[in-house]
């Protein structure tokens, strides 16, 4: 059995709410629930089950001390027609790029591939199909340089999802602690 796997970091819930709430409701612009707003850290695709069960135990060896995120900012990918809104991280934190770099080096030695794209953390709010950036020009000025608080990342997350209509649905596999702060 195969299952679609990430590794991401889970917002509190407070703030998958207020970032859920910002929905500016644009005709062809789908505002991603709450229960769906995280960051990710690495995408793995298709994993089958020998291959998740020799994967834990390299993520559990990743250690990184916990660390405060800023959440500000929002923008979108995609140039004149935008398929990701996201709000940002602001410059992230030195140990959010060592934990990106310790997950790949742990995805690497358990024989998955990396997703060795550049890192840009972000926190996907949104996903449009057949909307201008023009159209998205009022909420992504209003909201650039918006601070949504302070966040906390004390773990990580091994997540599956699965695909349907209505979006992913996203499963907890594994949690793994981050190096409480002396």
């Amino acid at each position: 059995m195969t299952k679609r796997l990430f590794i991401g970091l889970e917002l509190p819930t407070s703030q998958q709410e207020s970032l859920a709430a910002l929905d500016p409701h644009i005709p062809g612009l789908r505002w991603l629930p709450a229960e769906q707003l995280h960051l990710t850290m690495s995408f793995l695709g298709e994993v089958d089950s020998p291959r998740q069960a020799v994967l834990l135990e390299p993520l559990a060896e990743v250690s990184v001390p916990e660390f405060f995120l800023p959440i500000q900012g929002a923008g979108a990918f995609g140039g004149s027609r935008p398929t990701v809104v996201w709000v940002g991280v602001g410059r992230g934190h030195p140990h959010l790029f060592a934990l990106h770099h310790h997950l790949q080096d742990a995805v690497l030695r358990c024989g998955l591939e990396a997703d060795l794209k550049p890192f840009h953390p972000h926190i996907t709010v949104g996903r449009a199909k057949g909307v201008s950036r023009s159209a998205l020009r009022p909420f992504l000025q209003q909201h650039a340089e918006a601070e949504f608080g302070l966040w906390k990342v004390s773990e990580y997350v091994l997540f599956s999802s699965t695909l349907s209509a209505a979006g992913s649905t996203y499963h907890v596999e594994a949690r793994y602690p981050l190096t409480a702060a002396n």
